[in-house]
C-alpha cells in the first residue's frame, strides 16, 4: 500500500520539479513569470522530495529482499540537493532564478534516475 503510493507519488516529484525548474528558468529571462506562485510551487515540489523519501522509508518493510542501493542513494542525494540549493540562495541572489531553475531540473533528473532502480511492481 505505502509502496504503491511511493511509486505513484514519484511522478508528482518528477513532473512538479521539472515544471517548477522550467518556470524558474523562464523567469530569469521573462520578468512577468516572476510571481509569488513560482516560489510557492518551488517550496511544494521541494518539500515533496522529503515526503517521497519518507514514503520510501515507510515502504521498506513491505518489500521482499533488499532494496536497490542506487535507488536509496538517489533519494538521499535529492534531499542533500534541496539543502545545497537552499544554502546558496543568499550567495547567488543575483542568479536566484537560475539556481532554482537548474536545481529543479536537476532534482527532476535525480528522481527519474532513482525510478530506474526502483523495485518492479
Amino acid at each position: 500500500m505505502v509502496g504503491d503510493l511511493h511509486a505513484s507519488f514519484a511522478w508528482f516529484v518528477v513532473v512538479g520539479n521539472g515544471l517548477a525548474g522550467a518556470w524558474a528558468l523562464a523567469a530569469h529571462w521573462w520578468e512577468p513569470a516572476r510571481v509569488r506562485a513560482l516560489w510557492i510551487a518551488t517550496v511544494v515540489v521541494q518539500v515533496s522530495i522529503f515526503v517521497q523519501v519518507a514514503l520510501g522509508v515507510a515502504a521498506l518493510g513491505d518489500i521482499e529482499g533488499d532494496p536497490d542501493q542506487f535507488h536509496l542513494f538517489y533519494g538521499f542525494v535529492a534531499i542533500a540537493t534541496v539543502g545545497i540549493i537552499y544554502s546558496y540562495r543568499a550567495q547567488l541572489a543575483a542568479h536566484r532564478y537560475l539556481l532554482y531553475g537548474g536545481g529543479g531540473l536537476f532534482l527532476m533528473g535525480l528522481a527519474l534516475r532513482s525510478m530506474q532502480f526502483s523495485q518492479p511492481a
